[in-house]
């Protein structure tokens, strides 16, 4: 009944005077000639026609001046272009487009309807996917979120669970059980989410017919390590913070200059997590954890291993394990879905027949630290880690892997 209530309260009133900046966008009426301008701009047409905004009449009209788009080093999935006066439009690979105008700026009016137009200041987001929160942190920009997908709990994220703690951010259910209740009374304005949400269709039909957008960020899918860290610029672009996050993004870059600047090694790691039923989950060789080892200087002992698309784990049978990652220079265990093991006892236990593996007896066993995952920029830092490991370095410099003993 509250649902119910909600949509027809939706559905016949106006926005509140202090609700997040967010304007749904109209029906646009392009011009007939959009491809011809954008020829002549050397642009393609769909930005002309984003371009080209034409009212009613010739006193309403008015038009958006493309100036360029970001430059991308690693990130394939999103693309921001640039507008006079400081409009942006980012858009990410499933289409999603998300018009931002700067604060005390117009919104143009006939934006085509799908568009999300937000007006910064960006507030209220309900982040969902957990990746994305430490980008926030590095851009300084966590008053933008208000809503949580992650309990306070949960987070490895220091700066998030404080914010939680001090009620900065409240939690608002998983992707898949929002608290429509609390996001809708304080007028959230943009669901941001991992694919995962793909699995429950109807929470998104939800969230719009609330008037809640909801985009997908796909960082988790950038066939390079540093695709997935190249976001920052996205979510800069959303809140304004460009220059911060090109800065981020180039410590990231010189970690990686760093590390492949030296000869590549021939140690092969296996990188891999024991599940509950017995059965050993290694990534796929097209995920970005194969790849960042191999930046490293090494080599992901299942290289040929599955390239199922949009999937970046498979699980496989001990003995099918067994036969490919025994001899392995190097074992690294991923402590993220099951909270990880303080030794090799404790990791035998769950799978006795590692014992005969050369890293085992080698004592070259490591584990990753459970907040890993939650640290979306500091691919870099991992990809040191892998580096020391490979040289047989100090493990005392390493941030996110440790030694099992």
């Amino acid at each position: 009944m509250f649902l119910l209530g909600l949509l027809g309260l939706l559905g016949c009133g106006s926005p509140s005077s202090d609700s997040a900046s967010i304007v749904p966008g109209k029906n646009a009426a392009f011009p007939e000639d959009a491809n011809e301008k954008a020829g002549a701009a050397g642009i393609s047409a769909d930005k002309a026609a984003i371009l080209s905004l034409e009212g009613t009449n010739e006193a309403e009209s008015e038009e958006l001046v493309y100036e360029g788009s970001m430059e991308l080093q690693y990130a394939q999935n999103f693309s921001v272009d640039y507008y006079e006066g400081g409009y942006r439009m980012l858009k990410t690979m499933d289409g999603t487009e998300l018009f931002i105008v700067p604060e005390e700026k117009e919104i143009p009016e006939n934006l085509p309807e799908e568009v999300i137009v937000m007006q910064q200041p960006i507030r209220n987001l309900y982040l969902v996917s957990s990746a994305v929160m430490d980008m926030f942190v590095k851009l300084q920009a966590l008053d933008t979120i208000r809503f949580s997908g992650q309990k306070e709990e949960n987070w490895y994220v220091e700066e998030a669970r404080d914010a939680m703690e001090r009620g900065d951010i409240r939690y608002a259910g998983k992707y898949s059980k929002p608290d429509y209740e609390t996001i809708v009374s304080e007028n959230c304005s943009l669901a941001i989410e991992n694919r995962m949400i793909t699995h429950t269709p109807e929470v998104i039909e939800m969230l719009n017919d609330f008037g809640i957008p909801v985009m997908i960020e796909y960082s988790s899918y950038e066939s390079h390590p540093l695709g997935r860290a190249e976001w920052i610029k996205f979510f800069g672009a959303m809140v304004g913070k460009e220059e911060e996050a090109e800065q981020i993004f180039a410590e990231q870059t010189a970690i990686l200059e760093e590390v492949t600047s030296d000869e590549k090694t021939d140690q092969t790691v296996a990188f891999f997590f024991i599940t509950s039923n017995g059965l050993v989950q290694i990534r796929q060789s097209s995920d970005y954890i194969p790849k960042m080892i191999e930046l490293a200087g090494g080599r992901y002992i299942f290289e040929d291993m599955g390239e199922e698309s949009g999937r970046s784990t498979m699980n496989i049978q001990i003995e099918e394990f067994y036969e490919g990652a025994k001899d392995a220079d190097f074992l690294i265990y991923n402590s993220t879905i099951d909270g990880g093991v303080d030794s090799i006892a404790q990791l035998l236990e769950k799978c006795p027949v590692l014992e005969d593996f050369k890293a085992v007896q080698e004592g070259n066993v490591f584990c990753t630290t459970n907040d890993y995952y939650q640290q979306s920029m500091s691919v870099g830092d991992l990809m040191k880690d892998f580096h020391i490991m490979l040289l047989r370095g100090d493990d005392m410099q390493m941030k996110y892997l440790f030694r099992l003993k």
